[in-house]
């Protein structure tokens, strides 16, 4: 007797290949047959007509660090199909450095977490302990490695320096981390030279390893930065993927199509290369990330007290009025504020800077700076700054996947205080409602092979993301006709709807639309990846 068979679905098996009517039966964790069983017994059996059966969709980039501890049913991306989040853009939450646990404590404190662990596998073994719904992986952060290896000061890393950092990857890799993640826009980060990198790099290869990166440049920069990433994927020999690919800047929308055209030549000569979007015009994260990375050095710390030197701060403002005032987003009206804690400034949540600055009866400039000075901690924002054909150029591409770039979390207590980014509730079930059944930008077939097989093989994930005997029973059960996002930046806590039935390892996570209750997830570890 099978588990559970999942009777008549459409069956969407992860590969690209043509739905076909048919059953799937499960054992244990696994799938175990994929064909017509209309006289099989089975503890469960569930009745998928008229809806799709496919494989769990793998996020291959995830912020729920800090909420999947807090919150282990992760229901804002549960409710699209998403049964893995993988971690690791830049930061990680391991290795904890010595340099770096006050921070983290701090930010850990208002989701009600006790940072208890040291290690990066050591926290994965405290979200699957503490219990969760979804599976959970990282990459080892390559600015956390950087802060172990040198701290928070703008300089090449020595030759002693490197080696610990490539020490403490290597015992993060042999733990089953997926591989290296940078974010290179963000200090202490952005202070790595490419040598570094490929230094790293080379060590997550060994162990057969993904990195994964947020470019050094999305706006003027492009091209080069995405030299920068070739070269390091070539020398190193690492699987490469680009996060959230996008041109940021209206100057900078034409530079889209020779991005693509160099990604496709590098992978025409062989060079293994990625990338994977969020399907929104605005992107999201922290207003310090408009100040110029040279004032970041020596820690968050560091530039707060800068900000409050009279002189200091002159000098800042003259940068970014240098350099571009809000980075690729000049206008203060683009510049969307969605969480502010302190008690003086939560009243501007979900205005725009704009808006503020009138308010106050200041220049722009200038209220982002007070307002960093006295929030001391990450204003998050969304800055609307790529073009809508880009995004659909992009989404047209075989090898373009799809990531939240965002924290999952729920409609419910502590996260209605502020406004968020859309795309924590909405990607998954944007791409598959919006731009694959209503613009017809993709089959459902092609769009499903995105969120599954593609990122599950980029990442090592080898039983994972596609439905097929002797994988893992990831599934989800959802209506093609019905699938789609609802979360707007004036209404972002809105739930996706579509997704009926969510199987993680073998158990129902969500069944009639509704959690289950269980915490089926676990921690998963790189696998070896066959090209």
């Amino acid at each position: 007797m099978y588990d559970l068979i999942v009777r008549g679905g459409s069956v969407v098996d992860g590969r690209g290949t043509q739905p076909r009517i048919t059953d799937v039966a499960v054992s244990g964790d696994r799938v175990v047959t994929v064909g017509d069983l209309p006289d099989e017994p089975a503890a469960t059996t569930l009745d998928a007509a008229g809806f799709v059966v496919c494989p769990g969709f793998v996020n291959p980039l995830s912020h729920s660090y800090l909420s999947v501890l807090e919150d282990g049913t992760s229901l804002s991306e549960l409710v699209q199909g998403v049964t893995t989040q993988i971690f690791g853009e830049g930061e990680s939450m391991g290795p904890v450095p010595a340099a770096a646990r006050a921070a983290l404590e701090r930010e850990a404190e208002p989701y009600g977490v006790e940072v208890t662990w040291t290690r990066l596998s050591e926290y994965l073994d405290t979200v699957e302990r503490s219990g969760c719904t979804q599976n959970v992986a990282s990459l080892v952060g390559a600015e956390t490695l950087r802060i172990h290896g040198v701290g928070y000061e703008d300089r090449p890393a020595s030759e002693a320096e490197l080696d610990v950092m490539r020490q403490v990857l290597a015992e993060e890799m042999a733990d089953g981390a997926l591989g290296v993640g940078s974010s290179l826009i963000y200090a202490p980060g952005s202070y790595a030279r490419t040598e570094e990198l490929v230094g790293l790099c080379e060590v997550a290869g060994r162990f057969g390893g993904t990195y994964a990166t947020h470019v050094r440049d999305e706006g003027a920069g492009l091209l080069s930065a995405i030299d920068e990433l070739l070269e390091i994927v070539r020398r190193s020999g690492v699987q490469g993927e680009m996060w959230h690919l996008k041109a940021a800047g209206k100057p900078q929308w034409p530079l889209m199509e020779h991005a693509l055209g160099k990604l496709q030549d590098a992978r025409d000569a062989g060079v293994r290369i990625g990338a994977d979007v969020y399907p929104y015009t605005r992107s999201g994260t922290g207003l310090a990330s408009t100040v110029p990375a040279r004032w970041h050095e020596g820690g968050p710390e560091a530039l707060y007290e800068r900000l409050d030197d009279p002189a200091a701060r002159r000098e800042i403002r003259a940068d970014m009025m240098t350099l571009g005032r809000y980075g690729d987003t000049p206008d203060a009206e683009d510049v969307l504020l969605l969480r502010l804690r302190h008690p003086d400034n939560a009243r501007w949540q979900g205005h725009t800077l704009a808006e503020v600055a009138a308010t106050r009866d200041q220049d722009p400039l200038d209220t982002a700076l007070d307002i960093l000075a006295t929030e001391r901690t990450t204003v998050f924002s969304a800055f609307h700054s790529m073009s809508e054909d880009n995004l659909r150029r992009e989404l047209s591409v075989s090898w373009v996947g799809v990531c939240s770039d965002a924290a999952s979390i729920a409609p419910l207590g502590r996260s209605l205080d502020s406004p968020t980014h859309p795309r924590a509730y909405g990607s998954f079930a944007r791409v598959l409602g919006h731009y694959t059944r209503d613009l017809g930008l993709l089959t459902l077939s092609e769009a499903v092979r995105r969120m599954t097989s593609l990122p599950a093989s980029t990442f090592g994930l080898t039983d994972r993301g596609v439905i097929e005997p002797g994988y893992v029973a990831d599934l989800v059960v959802l209506d093609p006709d019905r699938i789609g996002d609802r979360a707007t930046f004036a209404d972002p806590h809105q739930l996706s709807v579509g997704v009926r039935d969510v199987v993680v390892n073998g158990v129902f996570a969500l069944r009639d639309g509704k959690p289950t209750g269980a915490r089926p997830g676990h921690r998963l570890r790189r696998g070896r990846r066959a090209f």
